[in-house]
């Protein structure tokens, strides 16, 4: 199972954008606080659009919190632009495991100590030195993804569903 941490986000439209994500990859959602919005944020539901009720997400108070619940549960990753490995570098085609995409929040990203302590768990993703950091949605959305082509897209659609417009949309 794939799984999204976001460290201490701030930005409402950006998680509302993960939120939408993790919906359509079947994604489990983490936030730890605190965050710089509230859920209830007009924000949020419009970058979520309709799909934030569908989103499973769980709400930690702390780094600790999170860790405490999580850390024997599978393998971590930290997305930062620090890393010295990609996301081509991971292996995470095993669908009975649990995976952890940690990313932190908008300003200043995750403590350099807690990346200190995963130093062989941080993945950076190949860019141009013309852009310090890709936006954080865009993040999460890229590493999703790549797990989910390592483990051959199970569970989700490979054509549009018949209660959206159908298959044969195009057709018609």
């Amino acid at each position: 199972m794939n799984n999204v941490v976001l460290y201490e986000p701030e930005i409402p439209q950006n998680t509302g954008n993960i939120m939408r994500t993790c919906v359509a990859s079947n994604t489990t959602l983490h936030l730890i606080e605190p965050l710089g919005f509230s859920l209830d944020e007009k924000e949020i539901k419009r970058s979520g659009a309709n799909y934030i009720k569908d989103c499973n997400y769980i709400i930690y108070k702390n780094w600790e919190d999170f860790w405490e619940k999580n850390k024997d549960k599978g393998s971590f990753y930290f997305l930062t632009r620090y890393g010295h490995h990609t996301m081509y570098d991971v292996d995470v085609k095993d669908i009975n495991k649990n995976y952890y995409f940690i990313l932190g929040k908008e300003s200043t990203g995750i403590p350099k100590e807690l990346l200190l302590e995963h130093l062989d768990e941080c993945i950076r993703l190949p860019m141009s030195d013309k852009v310090r950091a890709l936006n954080v949605s865009n993040v999460a959305a890229i590493m999703v993804y790549e797990a989910l082509r390592q483990q051959g897209f199970v569970g989700l659609e490979f054509e549009e569903p018949e209660n959206f417009k159908g298959k044969h949309y195009l057709e018609k």
